[in-house]
C-alpha cells in the first residue's frame, strides 16, 4: 500500500507545501516580533566593547555594518559604559534591534528573514524528497547508504560549480595543514548524515526527527566525558523530558522500529562529535580568514564527508551498485529525488550556518524548535504517517525540554542577579 499512497498523494504534497510555506513565513516572523521580550530577561546585558558586525555575514563572509549604524536616531539605552546605568532589558532590546533591524530607516533584516524562510523550507523538502528517494528504492532494504553517499556527492560537485563559476565564490585559501584539520569534522559530518539517512528509511520521518531533537543530551554527555566541556545542573535537568519526550514519542509510534531509533540515536552521537569538533577547529589561528567564508566551511564539510562515506558504500552495498544504477534509469523517482534532495540538503545547512551567525543564542532556539515542529508536522502530512496524540505529546514533550535546555542557564543566572 505504500507506494500507490505516494503516487496518489501530490494533491496532498501541493497544498501541505503551501501550508507550511504560510506557516513557515508566520513563524519567523512571529519570532522576530516577539523574541525582543523573551530575549530581555532570558539573558545579562552584554559588557562594554561588544560588536554588532559579527552578527552580520554575507554569503561571501564579508561583514556587514549597517545593523549597527541603522540604530543611530532611535530612541536607545544610556551609554553602555556608565557604571550601572544601564538595565537589562533596555541593553538586550538593543542587541535583539541590530538584529532585526537592516536599514537606516529602522526596517526589517528582510535578508535575515530569507534565510529563515529558505532554512525551514530546504529542510522540509529535504525531509520530503529524501523519503521518496528511499521508499521508492525499496526503503531500509534498498540503498540507504548508496542514497545518502550521493547525496553528499551532489552537494560536493554544487560546491566545486560554486567555486569555479565567475564571481560566484572564492576558492578557500588554505595550507595542507588547515585541510587535514577538517577532516574529523568531515568524517563525523558523514557519519551523522549517512546514519540519519538510515533512521528515515527504516521508520517514519517525524519519528527519526523526534529521536534527533534529543542530540542535546548526547552533546552534554559525550562533552563532558571528552571534551572537558562543562554542563550546568539546570541543564542536567531539563534532559529529562527530551529524554521522556522521545520515550512516549517511541511508545505511540505506530510504525515504529527498532533499527530507526538506534541509527538516530547513531547519528545523535556523530552530531554530538561533529560540533564539538567543529568548535575546536574554529580555535585555529587565523583558519576563519582562510576560508574565506560560512560557505567554504560548509563546502569543504560537504566534500569531505562525501570522501570518507564512499568506502563504507562500496563496503555495504558496492556489491549491488549495479542494480541501484538500473533502478535510477527504470524508476525517474529515484533519481530525480537523489538529485533534488541532495541540493535541498546542501542548501538548507549552509543557509543554517548563516542564520545561526547572524543571530542571538535565543533567536536560534526559536527558530530551531518551529524548524522541527514545521518538519515533524508537516511531513507526517505529507507522507501519510501517523500521528498519534502519545505521539504528539511526546514530541510536544520533548521539543520543549530541548527549547529550555537551550535557554536555561540564561534564565537561571538572570534569575540570580
Amino acid at each position: 500500500m505504500a507506494a500507490p499512497r505516494i503516487r496518489l498523494g501530490a494533491g496532498r504534497r501541493t497544498a501541505a507545501s503551501l501550508l507550511i510555506a504560510g506557516v513557515c513565513a508566520l513563524a519567523f516572523v512571529a519570532a522576530t516580533l516577539s523574541v525582543t521580550s523573551l530575549w530581555s530577561f532570558a539573558a545579562p546585558a552584554h559588557q562594554s566593547g561588544s560588536s554588532s558586525s559579527d552578527l552580520s555575514t554575507s554569503l561571501t563572509g564579508t561583514a556587514r555594518s549597517g545593523a549597527a549604524s541603522s540604530l543611530r536616531g532611535l530612541p536607545g539605552p544610556p551609554s553602555f559604559t556608565g557604571a550601572g546605568k544601564n538595565t537589562p532589558l533596555r541593553a538586550e532590546a538593543a542587541t535583539v534591534a541590530t538584529e532585526a533591524v537592516e536599514n537606516k530607516k529602522g526596517g526589517v533584516d528582510f535578508l535575515l528573514l530569507a534565510y529563515f524562510a529558505f532554512w525551514y523550507l530546504g529542510n522540509y523538502y529535504y525531509n520530503i524528497t529524501n523519503k521518496l528517494a528511499l521508499k521508492a528504492a525499496g526503503g531500509a532494504s534498498g540503498f540507504p547508504m548508496t542514497i545518502a553517499t550521493l547525496q553528499l556527492g551532489v552537494g560536493a560537485l554544487y560546491a566545486f560549480f560554486l567555486w569555479g563559476y565567475p564571481d560566484s565564490r572564492k576558492l578557500p585559501n588554505i595550507t595542507m595543514s588547515d585541510f587535514k584539520a577538517t577532516l574529523p569534522v568531515g568524517l563525523m559530518s558523514g557519519g551523522a548524515h549517512a546514519a540519519s539517512v538510515f533512521a528515515l528509511s527504516a521508520g517514519a520521518v517525524s519519528f527519526g526527527q523526534i529521536v534527533k531533537a534529543a542530540e542535546p543530551a548526547f552533546a552534554a554527555l559525550i562533552g563532558t566525558l571528552f571534551y572537558s566541556a562543562s554542563v550546568s545542573k539546570a541543564k542536567w535537568l531539563c534532559l529529562i523530558p527530551v529524554i521522556g519526550g522521545v520515550v512516549l514519542a517511541s511508545l505511540g509510534e505506530l510504525d515504529f522500529a527498532w533499527a530507526a531509533l538506534f541509527t538516530a540515536a547513531v547519528a545523535n552521537v556523530f552530531a554530538a562529535v561533529k560540533a564539538n569538533e567543529n568548535k575546536k577547529l574554529m580555535t585555529t589561528e587565523g583558519l576563519k580568514d582562510r576560508l574565506g567564508s560560512v560557505g567554504n566551511q560548509f563546502s569543504l564539510t560537504i566534500i569531505n564527508s562525501f570522501l570518507f562515506c564512499i568506502p563504507l558504500m562500496l563496503i555495504t552495498e558496492g556489491y549491488k551498485f549495479g542494480s541501484f544504477l538500473k533502478l535510477c534509469q527504470t524508476n525517474k523517482v529515484v533519481l530525480m529525488n537523489l538529485i533534488y534532495s541532495g541540493l535541498w540538503f546542501f542548501a538548507y545547512n549552509e543557509l543554517a550556518t548563516l542564520t545561526i551567525k547572524k543571530t542571538s543564542a535565543v533567536t536560534q532556539s526559536v527558530a530551531n524548535t518551529a524548524k522541527r515542529v514545521i518538519v515533524i508536522v508537516g511531513v507526517a502530512i505529507v507522507m501519510g504517517e501517523s500521528l498519534s496524540p502519545l505521539k504528539l505529546a511526546g514530541c510536544a514533550i520533548g521539543i520543549g525540554g530541548v527549547f529550555l535546555y537551550s535557554v536555561i542557564d540564561d534564565l537561571v543566572g538572570n534569575t540570580k542577579k
